[in-house]
């Protein structure tokens, strides 16, 4: 039975790496049918979460990224995703890499999905929001949340199409069942109605009468009595009927009693309602009527999400093993379907009307006979109109309304049918042209119209035959809309619309005979055959037409102007195949108008064209720049450029970019030779802008040999700016000194960095200049003040020296200083100096100076002036100091007493000079390492001792108290017999404490603090807190001896603290004493326990103090020294249940379950928990104390884990607790289980009938079949084998055991159930193949739908069942294997009626060559039936090959007379070899006319030797055929046929041919074939050859004929050539008075690539178009009376091409008739 519905699984997400626990509704989703989403969670912390995207168009292609988002919803249509992050919403274009939105809502979002392509739907617990994608819009509130959904968990949101309703679903747990309810909303009237239901949808459907759709809202809902679905029009428009409401009721079986409706989708394709419930059933309904069409469960796991499958009109779902099921309408059958099973005809006819499908046929055709044989003219016509498929739109249908008889008042049938074929939609072809012909004949053509512009016409070429009559542009749509190419392009042409035939001929893919169309339009509108011709050649994709024939073409009809638009267009892409055309673009105008090449070359739009020809016309037509730019030769260039002053410099200085380094040399010294006065500049200007080619060395060299300093100086001034080159900038300064450019050369040696300063300090001091400034700053700048200030000294220059230090640089002064002290320099001018600079001076290197050479003493005013003016440089009172330490004045309370000098430098300064002095300057500026260096050096340890103390640095005092330290004795010493003892500071002496710890000197640290907190009498270091820890803590680590004394004997110290460090030390008898004098005792019987290590002290520990807390600790410690009895009764004194995870695995491993349900009771009294509840119920199982269990378990509240406490049971073998564990919660699976443990095999049928559960089904199946129970494992049995999934186990269980026949019975008995699937009638195919083979084919053949079949063949080819596997093939489609199987197993599976059938259909071609060479073998008398049938699918040149090596070519001419229209080559050879075999010299020519694809100069030598005449003459027809004349007049001469001879001559149109032919009849004197000659090869024949062979031979008379129709010829040539000169002078006279008239110029555009100004004499030009009036775009231009270059005033003005009588001004001296006018080059 043929179903109405295709199901396939599309993919297996787990097979894409889907993580299976991701598949869920809350990790998955799928907003449309092109993407699906899985948020697949990380399972540890090391992992991350990510988002898998799968395109269910590229499903292999899984997309990847890492989130921590919670929720993503992929868009319907673009790469583009939504994330909910807690109250975060973000949108991001992934494709773009761009976050597109991005909110934070104020409440949670529950649910949300896409409701379009540009809206997100939100939902919170309060209200539902839209957001818009487009734009920066929040979401915006829409409605609030009915209180009905309060507790509802929210599955489903939709719209319709225009969002003007809205319904939010959700589902909730409600009297034991799961409840739906749903909100729905109206936008425009803002009004919400609660419903209840599962799951709803939103649709559109025109109503019968109606022309708008109506919207209709569908839900389902199922209650504890009733399940339904609801139908009804929520929208409708104005001029429509009402929608009837419909409420149908809802099937469920009574296995699937907790089953409810959980999605559900509307085809818009079929107007049908899909509906999926949750245990896997979908039932399909029509729209229109409820009517349910089909049901039928479609998996056995929950589909959770759903989407329509927009190109199938289908539904796409997701189930819970991640399978993704499309579920769609099978056209053929649905209609079959409902009128067999359903036999519902009115449904059927409406579904194959509305959604054009076919199967009803016969009902409409039946219908139709009926109501048109009653009479019911109209009622017929709309069933006609509204057939599937058009199956009564038939030529038939509307001859049978012409034929009948028109009635009065009425309209004709025939019209009345049209008529309602308008109003249901568009007519085809035929209706289309007998529609067209009474509204035609009767002048009506505004209807075509009309219905054309509505799109209700079926076009034809017919049709635009009968329109063209009437109205060319109506026929022109019509020709348009039938696909009728080449009449589309002629009424194009007709209409002139010449520049829209190549887009149409583009678009549609169309070729007509371009070169022909140009043609024709040259003859009548040239200006349009030129606009025609760009376009062609311009077209998208190339060419259309060859660009030289088009040139040719118009060059023949004087076209230059159009010429010239045409070729600047076509080669503005400078191509190189062009060069030809871009040569003669250039000669035509160069020649005819230089003005016009001159703005072409000028806008450098050719590189490819002959540019030795060019530049030789450019020379000769004036143009000397631009044979500049085609010359390469050097004297020529020379030549050229002899003038400068006719070239603008731009260019010269340009064109020079073209010569080489020599070559340019050459010229600029000839321009320099010639004339340095007028040329100096434009030499300068060349050598400034190709300095880096040729180099300033020898642009330098250049200029000094004409000595030319102020062109050097200018050159170099282009060039120093961007130079580096020191010869450069060292040429320059030199020049510009030499030139007077003084302010030039202070500038360079300023601001230039590159120049040698060494030999421009020698320059400078040699050219003496009156102003020394330059040569005092080259000096500054590069360290040569010394030789600077020597210079000045010893040249009496001392104002330069002033000037220098003063404002130039007073950082220098000190070098000065010093050069001044070297050579002698009085010491007032020195100081003098130094006091005019002042601060300026740099302190430091003034100081080093003078101090080097010992001269301090000369500084000393200047810097107690410095002092004076507030100066604080550590430089300035650093030279003080070191004064008054020489000097001896006071110098200890300087250093005490100035802040200012660097006590490192001076105290440097005093080491050799005073120690203490050193020490005093040190300690000032805290300088540790030189402290320790100088006191340890000098024996200053009391000093460092004190200092130490003082200090209170950690890392000094590690300094100091290091072993490494050689003095360390001498400082302990002195700081404990000085230093500590003079402080009363508690800070020092902490610091001194910890600095004894760090350094690690216990011993004495201890007679440090002893002597502190127990020997000394000041109580605020003996009952300091800190010390007395510090002393026990030392006494730990290096005398614990005296750690019990010291506890004892203080008490302001840290108890606990001192003890956890006691215990540390393992002191655990002293750390027992502090907790106990602390009163801590959990903390003291810790130690007994944890340290101590004895129990029994502890024991007696815990009994004596009786704390709860004590006892805690103590049955702690016990259980875990695995002592369970005593733990339970010490947990028990303390009434503590808080170890009870502790005390329940002691017991369990120790098997000591009395005591834990003594402590397991007392801890249910404290605590409602449910693992020690469960823990209880487990120790009553093991002790045996079923009762009270039961009693226990049965008690309300009861929180015990019953099912895991059941598990471990069942694993322990305790099955009658297990049983009533089970029992108690009703978990049948596991009952059914612990029953068939105990062998109850009845019970556990029906435990598993109430479980209803494949695991618990496979259990009690095996064993049944183990027992030998095959009734009872029959009807477990069933229930697994319509599971896909549990038959393979089952068939295995059976089959291991072998019970084959019980098997059958089983599968065969599974066929009939309603869950029935393709894997059981499969198996059950392969159990017959195996054990019944009988049955086989005969169940393959009823069943062949429903199985497997390529499983089924591979069962079949395993047992050798050929014709069964041959069966199977053939309906699988696969072609080769069942063709294969026959010609590899012919006796068993050959039968040629279907292997004829088959082969034709297989992939690979070589099964059909092989079944041709069986053929030939096995059955040749078919060979040609089975030829015919493989015509389609073989090469049959390989056929050809084939057929020839097995020697069986004439078998098969039936086939090659078959296929020798395909004109292959090898088929043709084939066959004219049998037909010359068979000497059938009228099929052989036949065959030759028809089919060119053959070597026919190899037939023609063939046939030349035969001995037949006419085979012979097929040969030279051959050899005219292919060009080979003269081997063919050869042949036609041999065999004296004449006539064939002087056919092929003529045909050849060759001279040597035809006068060959002519010369071999004179020679036999067949004078009649002379004549004839002559006739027929009139064109090719010259005149004087045919009169002297006629005159030689005495023929004369037979050649008269020939020579009278020639001198007519020729006079008439002549006649027609006056005529058309006298017309044209009369043109030309025409144009040039036009001129004359013509004072202003016009404009025009070539292309888009050129302008060029074109005026009349005395005009201006304007930068406009090219040329005025009547010429290359204007009134005047080519065609004048004179020609010539640019007139005075004008740019090519008055002149262009074509002077009177000639073109172009080049007249022929005698022409064609003998006089001067020419009609030529």
């Amino acid at each position: 039975m043929a179903l109405p519905i295709r199901f396939q699984e599309v993919l297996q997400l787990p097979a894409l790496g889907i993580n299976p626990a991701a598949i869920g509704f809350a990790f998955l989703t799928m907003e449309s049918d092109r993407y699906i989403v899985v948020r697949e969670v990380a399972a540890t912390p090391e992992q991350k979460s990510q988002i898998a995207i799968i395109d269910m168009q590229n499903p292999g292609n899984v997309v990847r990224r890492p989130i921590t988002a919670d929720s993503a919803i992929q868009h319907p249509t673009q790469n583009i995703i939504a994330l909910k992050a807690g109250n975060m919403l973000q949108i991001f274009n992934l494709d773009q890499k761009a976050k597109l939105k991005a909110t934070t809502m104020t409440d949670a979002v529950v649910y949300w999905r896409w409701i379009s392509t540009s809206t997100i739907a939100l939902v919170t617990a309060t209200a539902a929001y839209h957001w818009a994608l487009e734009g920066q819009s929040e979401p915006v509130k829409v409605f609030d949340r009915h209180q009905s959904l309060a507790d509802c968990q929210i599955i489903n949101y939709k719209a319709d199409d225009d969002q003007k309703w809205l319904c939010v679903v959700g589902i909730a747990q409600r009297d034991g069942r799961i409840a739906g309810a749903m909100q729905l909303y109206s936008t425009e009237k803002k009004v919400s109605q609660a419903i209840e239901g599962h799951a709803s949808a939103f649709g559109s459907f025109v109503v019968d009468g109606g022309n708008k759709p109506s919207t209709i809202f569908t839900f389902a809902k199922k209650t504890g009595t009733e399940a339904k679905l609801y139908i009804i029009e929520v929208a409708k428009p104005d001029d429509s009927p009402a929608f009837q409401k419909r409420a149908v009721d809802v099937y469920f079986p009574p296995e699937a009693a907790q089953d409810f409706p959980v999605a559900m989708q509307v085809s818009t394709k079929y107007n049908i309602i899909y509906l999926v419930t949750k245990f896997g059933y979908v039932h399909l309904f029509d729209l229109e009527t409820g009517t349910l069409i089909y049901r039928n469960r479609i998996s056995s796991d929950t589909i959770f999400v759903t989407a329509a499958h927009t190109a199938t009109g289908g539904i796409l779902g997701v189930d819970k093993k991640g399978r993704v099921l499309l579920l769609t309408i099978d056209e053929a059958n649905l209609v079959p379907y409902i009128c067999n099973n359903l036999n519902n005809y009115e449904l059927a006819i409406k579904l194959a009307s509305r959604n054009n499908l076919p199967g009803a046929e016969d009902l409409f055709q039946n219908q139709f006979n009926r109501l048109f044989q009653s009479g019911q003219i109209k009622e017929a016509a709309k069933v006609a109109a509204e057939s599937p498929q058009g199956v009564l739109r038939t030529p038939k249908t509307i001859q049978m309304f012409q034929q009948l008889p028109q009635q009065p008042g009425q309209p004709a049938p025939i019209l009345q049918y049209f008529g309602v074929l308008l109003e249901k939609g568009k007519l085809n072809a035929a209706e289309t042209v007998e529609l067209a012909r009474p509204v035609l004949v009767q002048g009506r053509k505004e209807l075509l119209e009309k219905w054309l512009s509505e799109d209700k016409l079926g076009c034809s070429e017919e049709l635009g035959d009968m329109v063209r009559q009437a109205d060319a542009k109506m026929a022109l749509t019509v020709y348009y809309r039938a696909g009728t190419h080449p009449k589309v392009v002629m009424l194009f042409a007709e209409t002139g619309q010449y520049d829209k035939i190549v887009p149409y001929c583009q678009k549609v893919s169309f070729n007509p005979d371009w070169k022909q169309l140009l043609n024709n339009l040259v003859q009548v509108n040239p200006d349009a055959a030129a606009s025609f011709a760009a376009n062609l050649v311009n077209a998208q994709g190339g060419s259309l037409i060859d660009v030289n024939a088009v040139v040719d073409t118009f060059m023949r009809k004087g076209m230059i102007q159009q010429t010239t638009s045409l070729l600047l267009e076509v080669l503005k892409e400078n191509r190189p195949q062009d060069a030809a055309l871009q040569t003669k673009l250039l000669e035509m105008n160069l020649i005819s108008a230089p003005a016009v090449a001159d703005a072409i070359l000028a806008n450098n739009m050719f590189t490819h064209y002959d540019k030795a020809r060019i530049g030789t016309l450019c020379e000769k037509a004036g143009l000397m720049q631009r044979a500049l730019d085609h010359y390469t030769d050097i004297n020529d260039v020379k030549r050229v450029l002899t003038n400068t002053q006719a070239f603008q410099p731009d260019f010269l200085v340009g064109y020079f970019s073209r010569l080489s380094v020599e070559d340019s040399l050459e010229v600029l010294k000839n321009l320099l030779r010639l004339n340095i006065r007028q040329n100096l500049q434009i030499v300068v200007q060349v050598c400034s802008k190709y300095s880096e080619q040729l180099t300033p060395t020898k642009v330098v060299e250049l200029f000094e040999t004409f000595k030319s300093y102020e062109g050097l100086f200018f050159y170099l001034g282009s060039q120093v700016n961007t130079s580096q080159d020191p010869v450069v900038h060292n040429k320059y300064i030199e020049a510009a000194a030499k030139t007077g450019q003084f302010r030039e050369v202070e500038r360079m040696v300023r601001e230039s960095k590159s120049y040698d300063p060494a030999k421009i300090r020698d320059f400078l001091k040699e050219a003496k200049l009156a102003d020394q400034l330059p040569f005092i700053i080259v000096c500054d700048l590069h360290g040569f003040v010394d030789d600077m200030t020597k210079f000045l000294y010893k040249n009496n220059m001392s104002r330069y020296i002033e000037a220098y230090v003063q404002k130039i640089n007073p950082v220098n002064t000190p070098t000065v200083v010093g050069t001044l002290i070297d050579v002698g320099c009085n010491e007032d001018y020195i100081k003098n100096l130094l006091m005019s600079v002042r601060s300026l001076c740099p302190t430091d290197a003034l100081v080093e100076v003078v101090e080097k050479r010992n001269k301090m003493k000369i500084i000393h005013p200047w810097l107690e002036s410095r002092v004076a003016e507030g100066s604080q440089e550590p430089e300035l009172h650093n030279a003080l100091a070191k004064i008054n330490i020489d000097s001896n004045k006071s110098p200890e309370q300087f250093l005490n007493d100035n802040p200012y000098y660097d006590s490192r430098v001076i105290g440097k300064y005093c080491e050799k000079r005073d120690p203490y002095l050193a020490f005093v300057a040190y300690k000032r500026g805290m300088c540790d390492d030189e402290i320790l260096a100088v006191t340890n050096k000098n024996n200053l340890f009391k000093h460092q001792a004190r200092y130490l103390i003082t200090r209170q640095d950690p890392e000094l005092w590690a300094k100091v108290l290091n072993d490494q330290n050689e003095f360390k004795r001498q400082v302990v010493d002195q700081v404990a017999q000085t230093a500590l003892p003079e402080t009363k500071n508690p800070d020092e002496v902490s610091s001194t404490v910890r600095a004894f710890m760090v350094a690690k000197l216990p011993n004495e640290l201890i007679e440090l603090l002893q002597k502190i907190v127990l020997d000394s009498r000041n109580t605020e270091f003996s009952e300091n807190k800190d010390l007395q820890n510090l002393l026990i803590l030392t006494a730990i680590k290096a005398d614990t001896t005296k750690v019990m004394d010291y506890i004892k004997r203080l008490d302001k110290y840290d108890g606990p603290d001192i003890a956890s460090i006691a215990i540390q030390a393992e002191l655990y008898e002293e750390a027992f004493t502090v907790y106990n004098k602390f009163k801590l005792q959990t903390d003291a019987i810790d130690v007994l326990i944890n340290h101590v290590h004895d129990l029994n002290r502890a024991t007696e520990f815990a009994d004596r103090i009786a704390t709860p807390e004590v006892y805690t600790k103590l049955g702690k410690a016990q259980l875990d020294d695995n002592q369970v009895k005593q733990a339970v009764n010490s947990f028990l004194k303390a009434n503590d249940h808080e170890f009870y995870h502790e005390v329940i695995y002691a017991a369990n491993s120790q098997g000591n379950f009395e005591d834990l349900v003594r402590y397991l009771e007392m801890a249910t009294k404290k605590i409602k928990e449910p693992q020690i509840e469960s823990e209880l119920a487990y120790a009553y199982c093991k002790t045996d104390k079923l009762s009270e269990l039961e009693e226990f378990i049965s008690t309300p509240g009861c929180t015990a884990n019953v099912l895991d406490t059941g598990d471990r049971c069942y694993a322990e073998g305790l099955y009658e607790a297990a049983k009533i564990l089970f029992n108690n919660i009703s978990n049948y699976a596991k009952l059914a289980s612990a029953l068939v443990r105990l062998g109850e095999y009845q019970e556990a049928v029906d435990s598993a009938n109430k479980a209803n559960s494949s695991r618990t089904w496979k259990e009690v199946n095996l064993a049944c079949v183990d027992a030998k129970e095959f009734r009872l494992a029959q009807i477990a049995g069933l229930h697994l084998v319509v599971v896909p999934d549990e038959l393979e186990e089952v068939l295995r269980v059976y089959e291991n055991r072998g019970h084959f026949s019980e098997l059958i019975q089983l599968l065969e008995q599974g066929i009939t159930t309603e869950g029935a699937h393709a894997g059981l009638f499969t198996e059950l195919a392969g159990l017959y193949s195996k054990y019944k083979e009988e049955k086989l084919m005969d169940f393959i053949k009823a069943q062949y739908k429903r199985i497997n079949i390529p499983k089924v063949a591979n069962y079949a080819q395993l047992n050798s069942q050929w014709p069964e596997l041959v069966f199977l093939h053939t309906h699988y489609d696969e072609f080769d294997e069942a063709a294969l199987v026959m010609l590899n197993h012919p006796a068993e599976s050959f039968d040629h009626a279907l292997f004829k059938e088959v082969v034709p259909k297989v992939h690979n071609t070589d099964v059909c060559y092989r079944s041709i060479q069986y053929y030939l073998s096995e059955q040749p008398n078919l060979i040609n039936d089975l030829l015919t049938a493989l015509i389609p699918r073989v090469d049959h040149s390989r056929v050809v090959g084939l057929v020839r090596k097995m020697n069986h070519l004439p078998m098969i001419k039936p086939y090659l007379l078959a296929v020798q229209e395909k004109n292959v080559q090898a088929v043709n050879d084939a066959l004219n070899e049998l037909l010359i075999e068979e000497e059938d010299f009228d099929a052989l020519r036949s065959s030759v006319d028809a089919h060119d694809n053959f070597d026919k100069l190899a037939l023609a030598q063939q046939l030349e030797k035969n001995d037949l005449l006419e085979f012979r003459r097929i040969a030279a027809y051959i050899y005219k055929s292919n060009a080979k004349f003269q081997q063919s007049v050869e042949l036609s001469k041999q065999d004296k046929l004449y006539k064939d001879a002087i056919q092929t001559a003529a045909e050849s149109k060759r001279q040597d041919v035809a006068e060959g032919l002519l010369e071999f009849f004179v020679q036999q004197q067949l004078k009649e074939a002379f004549a004839a000659t002559l006739y027929s090869c009139y064109d090719i024949i010259r005149p004087d050859v045919a009169l002297e062979l006629a005159w030689k031979n005495q023929i004369i008379d037979f050649a008269f004929p020939f020579l009278i129709q020639v001198f007519r010829e020729y006079i008439t040539k002549v006649d027609t050539l006056y005529k058309d000169f006298d017309k044209n002078k009369k043109e030309e006279e025409k144009k040039a008075n036009e001129v004359q008239n013509f004072n202003q110029p016009n404009e025009m555009y070539l292309g888009n690539t050129l302008q060029i100004g074109y005026y009349p004499q005395g005009g201006q030009p304007d930068a406009s178009g090219y040329g005025v009036g009547g010429g290359f775009g204007g009134n005047q231009g080519y065609g004048m009376d004179q020609y010539g270059n640019a007139a005075a005033g004008g740019f090519g003005g008055n002149a262009g091409y074509g002077a009177q009588g000639g073109y172009g001004g080049f007249q022929q001296q005698q022409g064609f008739g003998g006089n001067n006018s020419g009609f030529g080059f």
